[in-house]
């Protein structure tokens, strides 16, 4: 039983790590913090829904969707790299990137992406998902699954919550958040190509 207990802490603490709900609620806020809290709600519920799925199939079908596609973990780190780093881009010179842009779409574009995907289901969670679903049989996908959606929970939680620090902190603190968030964003989009490619290039040698 010790053991079960360790791999679920083990598991929490990866996916903790790896989706950071807290930056994650800072990126929320700087996304939404100009809708209302109902549209808010509906965003962050819709992405965490998209978000839960995505981890479910890639820890339940993970394995047979790269193979079939021929798909690496490395292309996945550097594609998802570039588009977090072109969110962080346009948040950081105070701008709307045009991958959640108001003009032609809804609020839901925004919580399928950038919200879900790449933001919380990203390269790195579904590596992380496949990794620990993947070591496990049975056991480790339920533990994985389970683990995860508990995660989700208080990442949904979180982003409730954010909208009373954007009351908190006004449009000009926003604002700031924005552009921290925005270099944030493009660290790590940057972080994850150089993980992809320094993948790719061991690979080779």
């Amino acid at each position: 039983m010790s053991d079960l207990y360790t791999q679920m802490i083990t598991v929490f603490l990866g996916f903790f790590a790896i989706m950071n709900p807290i930056a994650n609620t800072a990126a929320f806020a700087g996304l939404v913090g100009d809708k209302s809290k109902a549209e808010q709600i509906k965003i962050a519920a819709k992405a965490l829904i998209i978000t839960f799925f995505v981890i479910l199939a890639f820890s339940l079908l993970g394995k047979a969707i790269f193979h079939l596609f021929g798909i690496t973990i490395s292309a996945l780190r550097i594609t998802g790299g570039i588009l977090v780093f072109l969110v962080g881009y346009h948040m950081l010179n105070g701008h709307t990137s045009k991958m959640h842009t108001a003009q032609g779409s809804e609020e839901s574009d925004i919580a399928v992406s950038p919200l879900a995907v790449p933001l919380l289901a990203g390269p790195g969670t579904i590596a992380t998902a496949m990794n620990f679903s993947s070591s496990g049989g049975t056991t480790g996908i339920i533990i994985t699954v389970s683990v995860f959606a508990i995660l989700c929970l208080i990442t949904f939680i979180c982003f409730i919550f954010s909208s009373n620090i954007i009351a908190l902190i006004g449009k000009s603190g926003i604002s700031i958040v924005t552009r921290l968030m925005g270099l944030i964003l493009a660290v790590i989009g940057t972080q994850m190509v150089i993980t992809g490619v320094t993948a790719v290039v061991s690979s080779m040698s």
